[in-house]
């Protein structure tokens, strides 16, 4: 068995009288791909951005393993912290991309590294090989209003891993698209993340989508309906 990336412990969060979590316990393993479902509301993606380090939960603990050894309780961490680990351990592909529309492509790529410290031309160059990875050499200069849905996210998806990020979350990031589109878009996700070794986490309502995951959780009311550890 792969050693654990994230551990996640007694996890809660409520938002006034909603509760958002309710106690979640979840391993996920180094290399897999995790798929998360459940109704709108049942807090799964309040669960992705607990785990990111995106938002504190009430009470639990978050705990990323890095492959360079030691863990790392995310919880612990303040803003600085957590907003550094989220530019240098984990990236992040989102339903709409939030890519900015005002650069290229491999603009929008590469600076995800330049706010890390690097170089410019390092940057760029290192940008233009996950996009031609992607299957989208010849766009790096167009803007993202000039390319497809399907190649937006390929965007997305490249700028999620031109860090060397070792986890990468989605959250419904085929939810625009259509059936066959989503399936390269998922095609680009997987190669980029676990073909690599690095690990995925994906929300989605689509089962098409968890189908091509390795395990797949569902959340209800706050709480992971199956076991939260891999077999």
């Amino acid at each position: 068995m792969n050693p654990s990336v994230l551990h996640a412990s007694g996890l809660t969060k409520t938002y006034g009288s909603t509760t958002a979590l309710a106690g979640v316990d979840l391993t996920i393993l180094r290399g897999e791909s995790v798929a998360v479902m459940g109704a709108s509301g049942s807090g799964k993606t309040t669960l992705l951005h607990v785990l990111a380090g995106i938002t504190a939960p009430d009470a639990g603990r978050v705990s990323f393993s890095p492959a360079a050894g030691g863990a790392m309780d995310v919880t612990a961490l303040g803003e600085g912290g957590r907003s550094k680990l989220r530019r240098e351990n984990f990236g992040f592909v989102f339903q709409q991309g939030l890519l900015i529309p005002e650069l290229t492509a491999v603009e929008n790529v590469a600076i995800a590294l330049m706010i890390t410290g690097r170089g410019r031309a390092e940057s760029v160059e290192r940008a233009m090989s996950w996009l031609t990875a992607l299957g989208l050499a010849g766009m790096e200069t167009r803007r993202i209003g000039e390319l497809s849905g399907g190649q937006a996210q390929r965007v997305a998806t490249a700028r999620a891993q031109v860090t060397g990020a070792e986890v990468v979350f989605a959250d419904e990031p085929t939810g625009a698209l259509d059936s066959r589109t989503s399936g390269e878009v998922m095609d680009a996700l997987l190669w980029a993340t676990t073909e690599q070794g690095r690990t995925l986490v994906v929300v989605t309502h689509d089962a098409d989508v968890a189908a091509r995951c390795s395990r797949t959780l569902s959340v209800h009311d706050g709480r992971l309906v199956g076991a939260g550890v891999s077999a």
